[in-house]
């Protein structure tokens, strides 16, 4: 599928675990607690496929470099409040919040770049400015924004784990 020995592959594996890891991790939130190994490997493999996006070779900024350095300022306010704050007062709301637009971010590139390699989404919106590709990106935003919402309201006290 994806060779991870070239620069690209391994940065899009690092973006699909990223990906994967993004489920259970939010999962967690809406139910009001941490899941520890996920969320460790979701904040790492979303900090490095941000990271690693700046390695590609460009002329100028570009729209994903604009999306990397967000994704990199979120992720990084999530460890911070995780990890050196430990989620007191305000900083659980700040890491739930966090959390959810990182991975938000994460689903919005992958579509993308399955309306650019996909040949049948690709035949529906070829240069991403047709309809299909505005009405999945608007759902996904949509459900983002009533997520991130129950998530910031959900972990505002610690419930330990099912």
């Amino acid at each position: 599928m994806f060779d991870p020995t070239t620069f690209v592959g391994f940065h899009t594996w690092l973006s699909l675990i990223a990906i994967v890891a993004g489920f259970p991790v939010a999962a967690g939130l809406l139910a009001g607690h941490i899941r520890p190994g996920w969320t460790g490997i979701f904040l790492s493999t979303a900090f490095a496929t941000s990271a690693t996006g700046f390695g590609f070779p460009f002329n100028g900024i570009l729209p994903s470099h604009i999306i990397g350095a967000i994704s990199l300022a979120l992720v990084g306010t999530a460890g911070y409040a995780l990890y050196a704050r430990l989620l007191e007062g305000a900083w659980r709301r700040v890491y739930a919040i966090t959390v959810m637009l990182t991975f938000y971010l994460l689903l919005f590139v992958l579509v993308a770049q399955l309306f650019s390699k996909v040949p049948a989404l690709h035949a529906l919106a070829p240069t991403q400015s047709e309809p299909p590709f505005a009405v999945a990106e608007a759902l996904l935003f949509a459900v983002f924004v009533v997520l991130t919402w129950q998530a910031a309201r959900r972990f505002t006290t610690y419930h330990a784990p099912a």
